[in-house]
């Protein structure tokens, strides 16, 4: 077996892990007792109690995060080069540092709520990745010849794995708010389990403190981006169709974390604008990569 095939090996051994994970997280999150007056967010000590599914779910998706860095450092190996150069190993790295954001911020606050959905969509990413982006691992377009591809993809990918936990954050606090305005739907007894998940406010909270991460995370990309195009193709902005998104994804998120710090916008209209923002993420990767011709077409999947 070579070393591409033992790195799509341990992708799928990898969504194995986060199926088990996925599991357990929902288990815990039936059975908990009703957490509303519960202090969330406050620190390890005082809100991480013993639960024996949840700790399952946190190991299996610890073991989920190392296995998926290991086909990733495999992929880089078999290709001889950084592997996030296509859309294959964007999902793939996207994927590992959405988990390894989940499992370090669950070393600080108690997280394990927000298991069942981390875990399950890390594993419907990495089986779409595997079965439609994948490609073979092969060297590199001429224009991505540069340590610009380190630094400004590497950082890209990076704010892109901490947006989609600050979508799955900000999914779960319009949920729950429709829930504790008993909703149509939510109000049913088939959603109780919102009952066990953390206040709204506390929700969005957590959601903003990632998004300004993702966000400086974003202006570096943008701007590493720029500084990259004129060195290789003689000017900082082109209109190229990924440019165009890459500034349009950053001017929706300076546009939340401006309306909610300095316009008061919170609670239902702030997650709202965190949805808008993570549909634009995922326009750009998917639509501008797959549909549209530019400079940046490097899916692998059709001549570029």
């Amino acid at each position: 077996m070579d070393i591409s095939a033992l790195s799509v090996l341990l992708v799928w051994a990898t969504v194995t892990a986060l199926v088990i994970a996925l599991v357990a997280f929902a288990v815990d999150l039936s059975r908990q007792v009703d957490r509303r007056a519960a202090p969330a967010f406050t620190g390890a000590t005082s809100v991480m109690a013993p639960r024996r599914a949840a700790a399952i779910g946190m190991s299996t998706t610890w073991l989920a995060t190392g296995l998926l860095t290991g086909a990733v450092v495999l992929r880089g190996i078999a290709a001889g080069r950084t592997p996030w150069s296509n859309m294959y190993e964007f999902t793939l790295v996207g994927t590992c540092a959405a988990l390894l954001a989940f499992v370090l911020l669950g070393l600080r606050r108690d997280v394990r709520f927000l298991g069942t959905f981390v875990a399950g969509t890390g594993a419907l990413f990495l089986v779409l990745a595997v079965n439609a982006f994948y490609t073979p691992a092969t060297g590199l377009f001429p224009a991505l010849q540069s340590y610009w591809l380190v630094v400004h993809v590497g950082v890209a990918v990076g704010a892109a794995g901490i947006f989609t936990v600050s979508f799955l954050i900000a999914s779960l606090q319009l949920l729950r708010d429709s829930r504790d305005h008993d909703g149509p739907i939510t109000g049913r007894r088939a959603w109780r389990w919102l009952d066990n998940v953390p206040t709204t406010t506390a929700l969005e909270s957590l959601s903003f403190r990632l998004n300004a991460i993702g966000f400086v995370a974003w202006t570096f990309t943008l701007i590493g981006g720029a500084i990259w195009a004129e060195s290789a193709w003689g000017r900082y902005w082109g209109w190229d169709p990924k440019e165009v998104w890459t500034f349009i994804i950053w001017v929706v998120y300076a546009a939340y974390l401006h309306a909610r710090t300095t316009r008061g916008w919170t609670g239902r209209k702030a997650a709202w604008f965190v949805l808008v923002g993570y549909a634009c993420v995922v326009f750009n990767f998917t639509f501008v990569n797959l549909v549209i011709n530019g400079k940046h077409s490097y899916s692998g999947l059709t001549a570029g």
